[in-house]
């Protein structure tokens, strides 16, 4: 019911999550990303603990491989449980159980990794990778070419509903956090435009939380 992707921008060690799903709301329950640690997006008839358990191991010293590791060693229910993860040194890891729904398939190399079960075809984490490492600019605009690339690809079996992605940089919260919960159009291109109106305030919001006397002015009506 989800496809996804964790990344990591080696220039800047900014860490992202997108996915996507059929079911409702799917951020809320898939994606999760530290700052200076990692990403992990935890899938598939879906365990959140996973993710928050991921980023645990890799914040005390883990590697993603070794956190996935452990995950497949300590987990209930494993055999039903579709997690990835990058760490903070671009190194990525997949899990995916025996009981993963439908035609799945994952891709990973250095600093991205895809997955993704109910597929229309097992070639779609692969063109997410691809994507990924095709496209250039701010780790948001890669993450979005990214899940554009998977659904021209064919993307899930069926119509996705929701989708989110998730970045994180240098501070505790994410730096950006878009979501569509339901949509009947395509949830990605709604992630996309709103991606579009948030990428040139980022740096603005940033700066309202650090420090709001340097911040710019607000632009909306009744700010002088």
């Amino acid at each position: 019911m989800t496809f996804s992707l964790v990344a990591r921008c080696a220039e800047t060690g900014m860490f992202g999550v997108a996915v996507s799903s059929s079911s409702p709301a799917v951020a809320a329950r898939c994606a999760y990303a530290q700052a200076g640690i990692g990403a992990v997006a935890s899938q598939n008839i879906t365990d959140p603990q996973l993710g928050t358990r991921a980023l645990t191991l890799m914040e005390a010293g883990a590697s993603a491989a070794q956190a996935i590791e452990v995950l497949r060693n300590s987990s209930a229910f494993i055999e039903y449980r579709q997690v990835l993860a990058v760490d903070k040194n671009g190194e990525t890891a997949i899990y995916s159980g025996p009981n993963t729904l439908g035609s799945w398939a994952e891709a990973n190399t250095t600093n991205v990794a895809s997955g993704g079960n109910l597929l229309a075809s097992k070639q779609v984490p692969q063109a997410i990778v691809d994507g990924f490492l095709g496209a250039q600019g701010h780790i948001g605009d890669r993450l979005i070419a990214a899940m554009r690339a998977g659904v021209a690809e064919g993307g899930e079996e069926g119509p996705v509903h929701s989708a989110g992605m998730k970045i994180v940089d240098k501070v505790a919260w994410p730096v950006a956090e878009l979501r569509c919960d339901w949509s009947e159009d395509c949830p990605i291109e709604n992630i996309a435009t709103a991606w579009e109106i948030y990428k040139p305030q980022l740096d603005a919001y940033l700066q309202r939380a650090l420090d709001p006397r340097e911040a710019p002015s607000y632009g909306v009506p009744g700010d002088e």
